[in-house]
């Protein structure tokens, strides 16, 4: 079912490294000094999740001028990742956790129903990373419309 989440407002937020599109890695830890956006989606190639990172990419370069770094979190593959990327020009890190480790991390994953079946997935949810690491802000299965303007208010804001 998954493990209790490590992720808690006000704490420091857990440190992690995943595999990216180039067969390159990246460490949490490294974006010290920066804000971090973390946004973990279910998939690839979606609708609503085409949707969210496109919000995202539109709200790069506000999110940079806020000394902020968006980084996309799904349990996709770095290939699957960098077709997504390619597709949509996005700006941005998408991270491949394959394995569910880090959305286990942040309790991102969870029991979910569609028609009457149940499967563990990834449920929509973003979190706010401060500077010194530390998580400040978290939004749990979110929708899409209007929320990454709610984060980059809350980003520029703190």
């Amino acid at each position: 079912m998954g493990v209790k989440a490590k992720a808690v407002v006000g704490k420091k937020a857990p440190n992690f490294t995943l595999p990216t599109t180039g067969g390159r890695e990246v460490t949490l830890s490294d974006y010290l000094g920066k804000k971090v956006v973390l946004f973990f989606y279910p998939k690839d190639l979606t609708t609503a999740c085409t949707q969210e990172a496109c919000d995202f990419r539109d709200a790069s370069e506000d999110f940079s001028g806020c000394n902020t770094v968006v980084l996309g979190i799904s349990i996709d593959t770095a290939q699957t990742h960098e077709r997504f990327a390619a597709k949509y020009n996005l700006p941005f890190e998408l991270l491949a956790d394959t394995e569910h480790k880090v959305c286990e991390l942040y309790g991102v994953w969870q029991l979910k129903k569609l028609y009457g079946r149940e499967y563990m997935g990834l449920v929509r949810s973003t979190f706010l990373i401060n500077e010194k690491g530390k998580l400040v802000q978290e939004w749990r299965n979110i929708r899409v419309k209007g929320h990454v303007e709610e984060v980059l208010r809350t980003a520029c804001a703190n």
